[in-house]
């Protein structure tokens, strides 16, 4: 049996503004037994420390933040400190110019 993961991007411009909510979900599975998560990302200046994913009752962590829309954004999540992880369903990949490993990327 396969397991597949469900990692998501969600995606809420406003309309009064060119910014749009966006919500990153990094699902219990892809951080097993993780006790913190952080995003980082251009958005934040690459600061590990920048943006702590909430955990929720599910084991699942999630972010919200405001990105200003016509942009694309590189991330990749953090795991206690010391794993990267990319998001699976982020909408490309680009190759990062420090490790040579794929960051991930949110077009708006």
């Amino acid at each position: 049996m396969v397991n597949f993961l469900v990692m998501s991007i969600k995606k809420q411009y406003l309309k009064t503004k060119p910014v749009a909510n966006v919500t990153f979900q990094l699902p219990a599975e892809a951080a097993e037994g993780a006790s913190k998560v952080n995003l980082v990302g251009e958005f934040n200046g690459w600061d590990k420390a920048a943006t702590e994913m909430k955990k929720l009752k599910t084991g699942d962590f999630k972010a919200t933040v405001k990105l200003e829309t016509g942009k694309e954004y590189q991330f990749r999540y953090l795991i206690d400190g010391e794993v990267w992880e990319n998001d699976w369903e982020a909408d490309k990949y680009v190759p990062n110019q420090l490790t040579f490993e794929d960051n991930s990327v949110v077009e708006l």
